[in-house]
């Protein structure tokens, strides 16, 4: 489970996440979306605890991000928008040195990292240099980093991009499966089409407040004149315009 209780962040006098109150049960996908600079990212590195809020408290699986850091990553994977990864390592090496971060032992380690290389489709690449992989060779990469030690919460900043259709798809099944096993998935991602598959309940980011929370049923509630049949896409857009209409 994931719980975040009235978090607030500025950066001099730009806020950029304002208030925010959120609890993602276990066993959900959770798709959190905003546009570019509604504070999507900023609340990610606060959850993460690279970020020190102004106020609020984070709870990671009961973990409180601030005082039990070490508890609360320990049972959390986590994709930044813009993974860094060894070039000059083999995948084979640095999921040794991810696993060994996570207390791995050496042969759970090996074991974990030939799963996921299959899973990722990579493994006929695991000893080749990070270096030579394609931007979507190395996002699947940086995603099987966050799955070494088998975490039961996964934060993903952006995980679609640089993905092609196939590694897309397999990722949607990925993330699909987690959650039915029961871990607690949040995704902050631009693809609405995507997250209106997977997302069990979705939260609308902007200027750092959150303006709305729900299913696709209960955001779709909320656009006069759409009915049943509106997208997550069309729920988005006239729920922000409408937003805008209110300043």
């Amino acid at each position: 489970m994931i719980e975040i209780e009235s978090l607030g962040k500025s950066f001099g006098r730009n806020v950029g996440v304002d208030g925010l109150d959120l609890t993602i049960p276990r066993g959900s996908v959770f798709g959190f979306i905003g546009r570019n600079g509604a504070g999507k990212t900023t609340t990610i590195r606060l959850m993460m605890g690279l970020l020190v809020p102004d106020q609020g408290r984070i709870r990671l699986g009961g973990y409180d991000i601030a005082r039990q850091r070490e508890q609360a990553l320990a049972i959390t994977g986590y994709l930044p928008d813009q993974p860094y990864l060894y070039d000059k390592l083999t995948p084979d090496e640095l999921l040794a040195f991810v696993a060994g971060l996570h207390g791995l032992r050496r042969r759970h380690a090996v074991q974990r990292a030939a799963v996921l290389l299959t899973e990722m489709a990579l493994a006929a690449q695991r000893g080749d240099l990070i270096e030579t992989f394609s931007h979507g060779m190395k996002q699947r990469l940086a995603l099987a980093c966050a799955l070494v030690h088998e975490p039961s919460i996964l934060v993903l900043d952006e995980p679609m991009v640089g993905l092609d259709p196939q590694g897309a798809r397999d990722l949607r099944t990925l993330l699909r499966r987690l959650a039915a096993g029961g871990s607690t998935i949040f995704l902050s991602t631009h693809s609405l089409a995507v997250a209106e598959e997977i997302c069990d309940r979705f939260g609308i980011l902007d200027q750092g407040r959150l303006i709305a929370e729900g299913d696709l049923d209960s955001l779709r509630a909320r656009v006069a004149g759409r009915g049943a049949g509106a997208s997550l896409e069309t729920a988005f857009l006239e729920i922000v315009a409408a937003r805008e209409g209110e300043w």
